[in-house]
């Protein structure tokens, strides 16, 4: 399966300004003011709230990894860098983009309304990495569920400028895992075809195209294997005392 590279920065990363911050130092720093850079839609007084150092308190390089940290955690940025100018610390972010259209391209089996169900990322939302590979996971995880465990998705980030993208999930279907023949071992109680009747999975046939239960499902699996239990359960001897 391939995913495609999508927008952003994976790892917190701390820049040097005058001087840089983070390294060990014999003292502890002050800061009198924070200055917020690169941002567009958040409030530089959202992106503050989430910097753990505050003016007029000393601060180290715990301070420093803790706010990066919990700027990346928000999802709404793809790099922060913290530096110091003076007695002034600069938060730069750079903001990940807005999505402006979820499509899909290759699908037959299951329509772009089914597909879009399945997914979490929806227009108008903000475009991360993770959530990328999350969604991406969702829809194989779609299509394994219905026989078709050979399916790829590869997700496909289309750049619009001002910080906006579609995002595009290019689907090969594959072909249905299909289920050749259902065999019992160990089985003297009853014969093949009685338990047969028990499960729900069925042999591929002349009629498959008509039903689901002939696609290799390994939920269903499991359920057949309560239905064989139970059915034995329900069946058993009592033996004599």
């Amino acid at each position: 399966m391939a995913v495609a590279a999508v927008v952003g920065t994976a790892l917190p990363v701390v820049s040097s300004g005058l001087p840089l911050l983070g390294a060990a130092s014999a003292h502890a720093e002050v800061i009198s003011r924070i200055s917020v850079t690169g941002n567009t839609r958040v409030e530089e007084s959202t992106v503050v709230s989430y910097v753990t150092i505050k003016p007029g308190q000393s601060y180290g390089a715990l301070d420093i990894d803790a706010s990066v940290k919990a700027l990346f955690d928000t999802g709404l940025f793809s790099d922060v860098r913290i530096s110091r100018q003076g007695s002034t610390l600069i938060v730069a972010v750079s903001e990940n983009p807005i999505i402006g259209r979820v499509a899909f391209e290759g699908n037959d089996h299951h329509d772009d309304k089914t597909l879009a169900a399945a997914i979490e990322l929806k227009p108008r939302a903000v475009l991360t990495q993770a959530k990328v590979q999350s969604d991406t996971q969702r829809l194989l995880e779609l299509y394994r569920r219905t026989g078709r465990y050979n399916a790829t998705v590869d997700p496909q980030v289309i750049d619009l400028g001002e910080n906006r993208v579609d995002l595009v999930f290019k689907i090969d279907e594959g072909p249905r895992t299909e289920i050749s023949k259902i065999t019992f071992i160990g089985n003297k109680a009853f014969g093949d075809g009685r338990l047969q009747s028990v499960i729900q999975s069925r042999e591929t046939g002349l009629l498959g195209w008509l039903r689901t239960t002939d696609n290799y499902d390994p939920d269903r699996m499991n359920s057949d294997q309560e239905l064989l239990r139970r059915f034995y359960y329900k069946n058993a001897t009592p033996t004599s005392a």
